[in-house]
């Protein structure tokens, strides 16, 4: 069953396209949103499969959420809307579909298939984009339940703090959320090949992850993939967490360090987890580590942050005026967690001298 949030100032329309995709086998409609800033925090909160989303609304146009949307939260969207004229621009924007809403004397009957024709040819990207969706749900609707939906883990819980006491081989570690798939994109523009192995803990949904690493590894010299287990750690290499587990490295012999998913609860309410890939960095490469803490909402990765800059690990943060969100980097540096606070046009500059041996620009 596919989850969709239907986005309309309209209760009527909201009405009418409910029921009309309720009748659909496979799909499920999991709330309603009234305008953009409301359709954000359901999105948050259901992590719904499909958006429909109105053009025409208060406080944000359709076309500019749904803009914000594949730039800072990608999934499925599905445009619906009674300005055919705009049915052609909106797919430049990242929607998957559109759909033209009645006209006057149209029989309803006739949206009616237009909508169920539309899904229905979008079953085969919804399944690719819900991959291990259902146990995912199956926590959170738990959690609600249990009325611990908002229950804060600590790293604690999934890997312990044992931080290395000798220092590693250099690996640079980069922690980011909202905003932080095109301020990845531009630091990655700008590194040379022969770095340090990078890992990355992205926040970003289900199915989007490899998709956005084949995306960097297209602008940048440096090689990224998609991370898997049991990965070796290379030089000119980097490693995007999926979208659904936590990224992790581990010491295999003398100077040769693998990746380790790990299939756990969130994390400091996220899954991956900053927090997570920071804890494991301190725990195996200790003092020559670097962290960065970019764009992003929230407060992931802020502990174990503190824990490498204690281990004195090379620690920074995106400053609050490059920041689409300066949420991460924020919670970092009140923790006193950082070594330098740093503009997004310079944290490439910031890497290429770690990896010589230097700190700062």
């Amino acid at each position: 069953m596919y989850t969709v949030l239907i986005v309309d100032d309209s209760a009527s329309m909201r009405r009418i396209i409910k029921d009309m995709i309720n009748a659909i086998d496979e799909f499920e409609v999991i709330d309603e949103a009234i305008d953009a800033f409301d359709a954000r925090e359901k999105i948050k909160l259901y992590e719904p499969d499909l958006v429909i989303i109105d053009i025409n609304m208060p406080k944000m146009d359709g076309v500019v959420f749904l803009r914000n949307l594949m730039r800072l939260h990608p999934m499925p969207a599905v445009i619906i809307s009674s300005e055919t004229v705009r049915g052609n621009d909106i797919f430049d924007d990242g929607a998957v579909g559109f759909i033209p809403k009645p006209e006057a004397n149209e029989e309803i009957s006739l949206f009616a298939n237009r909508i169920k024709d539309t899904l229905l040819n979008l079953t085969f990207l919804l399944k690719r984009y819900t991959l291990k969706k259902p146990k995912a749900i199956k926590e959170k609707l738990q959690s609600q339940n249990n009325k611990e939906i908002n229950r804060k883990v600590h790293p604690d819980e999934v890997i312990k703090l044992n931080p290395a006491l000798f220092a590693g081989q250099k690996v640079i570690g980069i922690g980011s959320s909202t905003g932080g798939v095109e301020s990845l994109l531009k630091v990655f523009k700008a590194l040379p090949s022969n770095l340090p192995p990078i890992i990355i803990t992205q926040h970003i949904p289900y199915g989007f992850s490899n998709s956005f690493a084949q995306r960097l590894n297209d602008h940048s010299q440096v090689c990224v993939k998609e991370a898997k287990s049991n990965m070796t750690l290379e030089k000119g290499h980097a490693y995007l967490a999926p979208g659904n587990m936590h990224l992790s490295i581990e010491k295999v012999t003398n100077g040769v360090y693998k990746t380790k998913l790990l299939d756990t609860v969130r994390v400091s309410l996220h899954k991956p987890s900053v927090d997570v890939m920071f804890r494991s960095l301190n725990n195996v490469i200790g003092s020559s580590a670097m962290a960065i803490m970019m764009t992003g909402m929230g407060d992931d990765g802020s502990i174990a942050m503190k824990e490498l800059h204690n281990n004195t690990a090379y620690t920074i943060a995106q400053n609050e005026e490059s920041c689409v969100v300066f949420g991460m980097p924020k919670k970092a540096i009140e923790a006193g967690a950082i070594d330098d606070i740093v503009h997004l046009n310079d944290i490439s500059k910031y890497i290429i001298n770690f990896s010589q041996g230097k700190k700062g620009i």
